[in-house]
């Protein structure tokens, strides 16, 4: 199996990427980081963070119609100008540590972007665009492990910025930020014959689950499920955490 993976792991991965699909369907965001959290609990997570990568950019291409409208450019172009120096900072600093430390630093990293996420801080006005590019950086940093998108989501979510807006977005930032990071991941060895392999047998369960959160088969408010998506994100993390420290 690629990655070391025993059949029951495999299944379990499976049903990730489906759940993570549709949560980004749905909501516009966490599908990289319920991934990376999910497979810190069966093997070592570096191993998924190109796969979703390449996973989010396929998405994109499938929801780009319904969402090319509502991006906000200027934006993208402001995070992407800090995300082009964070990225490599990120890598250098995750690719020196062992798989045990980068379970418990991924896990921590995500509990305190869901209490971020969670605490409701808001901005009384939407930021600029240094605070953009500084958010960037940030993001870059945390994209080395396949989490770019939840310091952008906290930043977004703190200002006035309408959901469309929001959730379009995120969506076009992944793309760019997957682009930029990818060949750098390359150089770093962290993409193999396994991440095709993955990816590949990964493609039909996230076409499926993203049509389906896309097409908000639940009756639920999307800042709702949001929340709920953040709840379970953070039941992960913390399973990946005990999992390291017991």
């Amino acid at each position: 199996m690629p990655f070391d993976l025993s059949p029951a792991a495999a299944g379990f991965m499976a049903a990730a990427f489906l759940v993570a699909a549709f949560v980004r369907g749905y909501s516009g965001f966490g599908f990289s980081a319920l991934i990376v959290a999910a497979s810190a609990l069966v093997t070592n997570p570096l191993h998924f963070v190109a796969v979703v990568m390449i996973c989010e950019f396929m998405m994109t291409f499938q929801q780009a119609r319904g969402v090319w409208h509502a991006v906000s450019w200027w934006r993208v172009l402001a995070l992407m100008a800090g995300a082009l120096a964070g990225v490599p900072m990120g890598l250098w600093a995750l690719t020196g540590i062992g798989a045990d430390a980068a379970r418990v630093v991924i896990s921590v990293y995500v509990l305190a972007m869901c209490a971020a996420l969670l605490a409701g801080w808001t901005m009384p006005r939407a930021a600029g665009r240094p605070a953009h590019v500084a958010a960037g950086v940030i993001s870059g940093m945390a994209n080395a492990a396949g989490m770019g998108g939840l310091p952008v989501a906290v930043f977004f979510a703190a200002q006035p910025i309408a959901t469309a807006v929001f959730r379009a977005t995120l969506i076009a930032y992944f793309a760019a930020l997957d682009i930029w990071t990818l060949p750098l991941m390359w150089g770093h060895g962290l993409v193999s014959r396994d991440t095709l392999v993955v990816t590949l047998a990964a493609l039909p369960l996230i076409g499926f689950g993203t049509w389906l959160g896309g097409r908000h088969f639940l009756n639920t408010d999307p800042q709702d499920f949001r929340r709920f998506s953040i709840m379970l994100l953070a039941g992960l993390a913390l399973l990946g955490l005990l999992k390291t420290v017991l």
